[in-house]
């Protein structure tokens, strides 16, 4: 493994900072992930560990410490720079899903490729080739509404490992699946990871967590164990 390619450094998010009840969702996490590596994270209901992935994301900037995504702070970057490195390198499965109920499966797959500028007929067949992969190809020009919401589920997978994206978040990626979906879904990241890619997964299930190389503890915002 080279280096990091998502370090966090003393990171932290406190929420209502200026209000009588300041929230500290993260407190002082020190965590990398390198390409190559699978970084699992557990941890009890508001422990921080989507606070975690928003920050490793660049969908929330830290208010203290800092996280870095291939050595560029993300705080130092605009609102639009962020947006265009997190869209280019990162590939992220929310617990919402946030599917577009107004695109097919395969055209919500081939979105975030349309929006890096790739051209259609190509967006098309790498995003074919992704609901392949998660043995969804039957279903490809039907709207999220017309899924199941394990379907639903390894759409926004093939979505997050579409193209050439080199940090993987995953919260709860198997959360809506059966056992059998669930195991063909973490080796799928994993084979995504074990061919350079670098991900860091929220989960509770434990049988999924021993798929990774590291499985990181949160408890009141805070690393206690890994």
């Amino acid at each position: 493994m080279s280096g990091p390619l998502l370090s966090m450094v003393a990171a932290g998010r406190v929420h209502n900072a200026d209000g009588p009840v300041p929230v500290h969702a993260l407190r002082g996490v020190d965590l990398s992930v390198a390409p190559g590596e699978l970084v699992a994270v557990m941890g009890p209901s508001g422990s921080g560990k989507s606070t975690l992935l928003h920050l490793a994301g660049g969908l929330d900037t830290p208010t203290e410490g800092e996280v870095l995504l291939d050595g560029v702070s993300l705080s130092g970057l605009s609102v639009k720079a962020r947006a265009a490195l997190r869209r280019r390198s990162v590939g992220y499965v929310f617990q919402d899903l946030n599917l577009v109920p107004a695109l097919t499966a395969v055209e919500n797959v081939m979105l975030p490729r349309e929006l890096d500028g790739v051209r259609v007929r190509q967006a098309r067949r790498e995003a074919e080739a992704a609901l392949a992969d998660v043995d969804l190809s039957d279903v490809a020009d039907r709207f999220p509404d017309e899924l199941s919401g394990g379907q639903q589920q390894r759409v926004a997978i093939a979505r997050a490992l579409v193209g050439p994206r080199r940090l993987v978040l995953a919260d709860e990626p198997t959360g809506a699946l059966d056992s059998i979906t669930g195991e063909s879904i973490m080796k799928l990241l994993r084979a995504r990871v074990d061919s350079g890619a670098a991900a860091l997964m929220v989960t509770h299930d434990a049988q999924h967590a021993a798929w990774a190389d590291r499985v990181v503890f949160l408890r009141d915002g805070a690393v206690v164990e890994r």
